[in-house]
């Protein structure tokens, strides 16, 4: 199975809202400039670097495997890549109904830093806010 394929069939099982990402839309992702990819078994964490700044894109672990410290494995990896690539700060956006993510995101130091209303959509009508999470790196000594 191609990687981005792999990568999708884990996400469609972590992810119904927001919609999973397909294997076309991983793709472009990876294809960006800046961009990254860390992988443990049945999860992964996507994500970019530019400048100064980090974005995690995306995290996601198969639902068998998860409350088992891979999420945790996954944000470590994401913020060590994004502190060797130069990121001072990272950002990301998560659910504001997702208690579970919000609190490995908290566990890691991340901080809440704004909010999107009605970001995900959540069926016909309706929408969840995302909430916004910033984490600042410690700069090493000159």
């Amino acid at each position: 199975m191609p990687e981005t394929d792999r990568l999708a069939a884990i996400h469609a099982a972590s992810f119904t809202n927001p919609r999973p990402w397909s294997a076309q839309e991983m793709a472009s992702l990876l294809a960006m400039p800046g961009s990254f990819l860390a992988e443990r078994p049945g999860g992964f964490v996507m994500g970019r670097a530019v400048l100064d700044e980090a974005e995690l894109l995306t995290i996601a672990v198969a639902p068998d495997l998860r409350r088992m410290g891979t999420g945790a494995a996954l944000l470590a990896a994401f913020e060590a890549e994004a502190q060797a690539r130069g990121a001072a700060r990272a950002f990301l956006e998560v659910a504001a109904d997702n208690a579970a993510a919000i609190a490995l995101y908290t566990r890691a130091g991340w901080r809440p830093c704004g909010r999107r209303k009605g970001y995900y959509r959540d069926g016909p009508g309706g929408a969840v806010d995302a909430l916004l999470l910033e984490r600042t790196f410690a700069q090493p000594m000159a």
